[in-house]
């Protein structure tokens, strides 16, 4: 297999997610056996929710005893920002109904970045067998966290900061790549009003407004850029 090839395969392309999966999957399942989870809910999270930030809000609501309809609210509002990353991938999702509908449950932040950084003419297989293994990553991890948290019966303090650290990461990757600030101040200026006008869900409030701009954005301009005037 020559080097080209092997930079497009997919496994190739998932093990950088691999390394922030495995270890973040980890944690999470970890944190959910140290709030009194039953061994199977971290996986079974990690398979039907699959979502990194709203299953890390599920310790503390687990915790605190907060109802199944607090958790589908937050979650909502939370991945609200995953209507935008599939609206900017529709001319690349596969054919197959299937392979469609998988690929828009799939479609993580991390994913999504991997996918916008293949060419056009990337296969339908490479894109799906990509977000399948991303997946399973994810879902390894949690596995090893019920392990981990079923040996270890002391609390251990800090580890849940492993989804802010790989969040920041991705941010820094993506500025690096596009080389626009705008998003980044746009969401600093964001969770600044938000702070200061609702300070007990400010998080919360954040997200919202980035969607909304986000919205505003693709409605009148292209590409997600604000749009421009017609010359005179």
């Amino acid at each position: 297999m020559s080097a080209a090839a092997a930079r497009s395969s997919p496994f190739a392309l998932s093990v950088p997610v691999a390394k922030g999966y495995i270890p973040m999957g980890t944690a999470f399942g970890f944190l959910m056996m140290q709030a009194g989870a039953e061994w199977w809910m971290p996986p079974l999270a990690s398979i039907l929710i699959y979502a990194g930030a709203a299953q890390f809000m599920m310790v503390p609501m687990l915790a605190a005893g907060d109802s199944l309809a607090t958790f589908a609210l937050t979650t909502l509002v939370v991945n609200l920002r995953h209507i935008f990353y599939g609206l900017s991938l529709l001319h690349v999702q596969p054919k197959h109904p299937l392979a469609r509908a998988y690929m828009m449950f799939a479609l993580t932040d991390e994913t999504y970045a991997v996918l916008t950084s293949l060419p056009p003419e990337t296969p339908e297989r490479t894109r799906v067998l990509l977000s399948l293994l991303n997946h399973c990553w994810w879902i390894t991890g949690g596995l090893l966290g019920v392990l981990l948290g079923s040996l270890v019966p002391t609390e251990l303090s800090g580890i849940d900061f492993s989804l802010a650290a790989l969040f920041a990461i991705l941010a820094v990757e993506q500025w690096r790549a596009v080389r626009s600030t705008l998003p980044l101040l746009v969401a600093i200026v964001c969770y600044a009003l938000a702070l200061a006008l609702w300070p007990q869900q400010s998080l919360l409030g954040a997200i919202a407004a980035c969607v909304l701009i986000g919205w505003y954005w693709s409605a009148n301009g292209q590409n997600g850029a604000p749009p421009q005037k017609e010359a005179a």
